[in-house]
């Protein structure tokens, strides 16, 4: 049985970083389940285009996950990345102001409304049943490795 977790309930973008997109963002903070996880700060009035902030955050992150508070299979994902001690990025859509709005850009983007959307290496790999399909396949892993590596290298040039 797969459970879809598509209700809009919030108001709040789980954004940190530095950059464009984090310094359009204001100062309340939200706070992400999970070691390793980012704790961002709320986006501002704006609905700035959805679709730019989503394609940065997954550009300045890793491993990032589209999610919502009140989902299970979304807490199943960011507890797989927590177990892996790998560092992630969460967005809570539930918490966006312009919540609906990021999630019917993630469905032009991957086709699917449902969370999480998850992200590595700035591809789309599914949503909680497919990471973990990869992860026991042990695909996940060199994935996330793959993307360290190559921010390490960018690092070494700039």
């Amino acid at each position: 049985m797969h459970r879809r977790c598509a209700a809009v309930v919030g108001t709040r973008l789980v954004r940190s970083g530095s950059g464009a997109a984090g310094r359009l963002l204001g100062a309340a903070g939200a706070t992400a389940s999970g070691m390793g996880s980012s704790t961002s700060s709320s986006l501002g009035k704006s609905a700035t285009a959805p679709m730019n902030q989503i394609q940065e955050t997954i550009s300045d992150n890793c491993v990032v996950i589209f999610s919502k508070t009140s989902c299970s299979y979304c807490t199943m994902a960011k507890k797989l990345f927590h177990d892996m001690n790998v560092h992630y990025k969460v967005v809570e859509l539930d918490m966006l102001e312009y919540g609906s709005q990021f999630q019917d850009a993630l469905y032009k983007m991957t086709g699917e409304r449902t969370v999480p959307r998850i992200f590595v290496n700035g591809t789309f790999v599914g949503g909680a049943t497919d990471t973990h399909r990869l992860h026991k396949e042990g695909k996940l892993l060199p994935l996330v490795h793959q993307c360290y590596l190559k921010k390490s290298k960018r690092k070494e040039f700039e």
